[in-house]
């Protein structure tokens, strides 16, 4: 991959994705997009890899929102486009059965905020500040803001944040649970990676399952939620890691995961 606007590292399991645009907050342009659907897809396919990080460059901002230069040029077709292609490359991030952590280093708004709704764990530094302000400049929130947001928060919380387009700090994210933990600054990617490598030592397949488990259950109603819940299960009963899981821990000892 040739990237100009991100940086993807891959080491021990772990791919760091680090939107780097400093100069302009990380804002998400056309081509910044193109290069995260580039990464992600490149995660997504390696066996190597097993959790993500995702963050953004410097101190200031995680990811500050779309590129509004680019955003004022839009008409409705290429609008409904750029949204679409938006929602794919997050949606790739969510579902590729790979967790995701965002560690938010500062701002996370618009699209920076639904690209850290779309990975699987959300910690924040105690100077993050996150929110939808799309309205604020006559849109709404494109990347599946208006989706994801009631998912995590419920609907009453989200439509307070969607419509009055109010920013909150980390401490308010933690407390409506738009994020799981808050940590000091200096020590955010230390706490995402402690979390990843604590993902690290289960078993994969039983990772994957878990998220699918989850995926689909918010879709569905309880009971049908409860039928893939015990499908998966018993998939899971299939495999030699399960069979390895239950080994080591009766003969008191770590398993070796093959994701097999």
């Amino acid at each position: 991959m040739e990237l100009k606007h991100i940086l993807y590292q891959v080491a021990d399991g772990i791919a760091t994705v680090t939107i780097n645009r400093a100069d302009v907050l990380n804002a998400l342009s056309a081509p910044t997009m193109r290069e995260l659907d580039q990464a992600f897809a490149a995660a997504e396919s390696d066996d190597a890899v097993r959790v993500l990080i995702v963050t953004g460059a410097g101190e200031k901002s995680f990811v500050s929102g779309a590129d509004i230069a680019e955003l004022s040029t839009l008409d409705p077709v290429a609008g409904a486009r750029t949204a679409e292609f938006g929602q794919s490359v997050f949606r790739r991030l969510e579902t590729m059965g790979k967790p995701s952590i965002a560690a938010v280093n500062g701002y996370a708004l618009g699209g920076g905020c639904e690209l850290a709704m779309a990975c699987t764990i959300r910690i924040a530094s105690d100077t993050a500040k996150i929110g939808l302000p799309e309205v604020t400049l006559g849109v709404i929130p494109g990347y599946a803001g208006t989706q994801r947001l009631p998912r995590i928060v419920g609907r009453g919380v989200a439509m307070d944040l969607i419509l009055t387009g109010r920013a909150i700090d980390a401490a308010e994210a933690l407390r409506i649970g738009l994020v799981s933990q808050v940590v000091p600054a200096a020590d955010l990617m230390e706490s995402a990676r402690k979390i990843a490598l604590r993902i690290l030592r289960n078993g994969p397949l039983a990772i994957r399952a878990a998220m699918q488990s989850v995926d689909h259950g918010l879709d569905v109603g309880f009971e049908q939620g409860c039928r893939m819940e015990a499908k998966l299960f018993g998939l899971l009963c299939a495999t030699d890691d399960t069979r390895e899981g239950l080994k080591a821990f009766l003969e008191k000892r770590k398993p070796d995961f093959k994701a097999k």
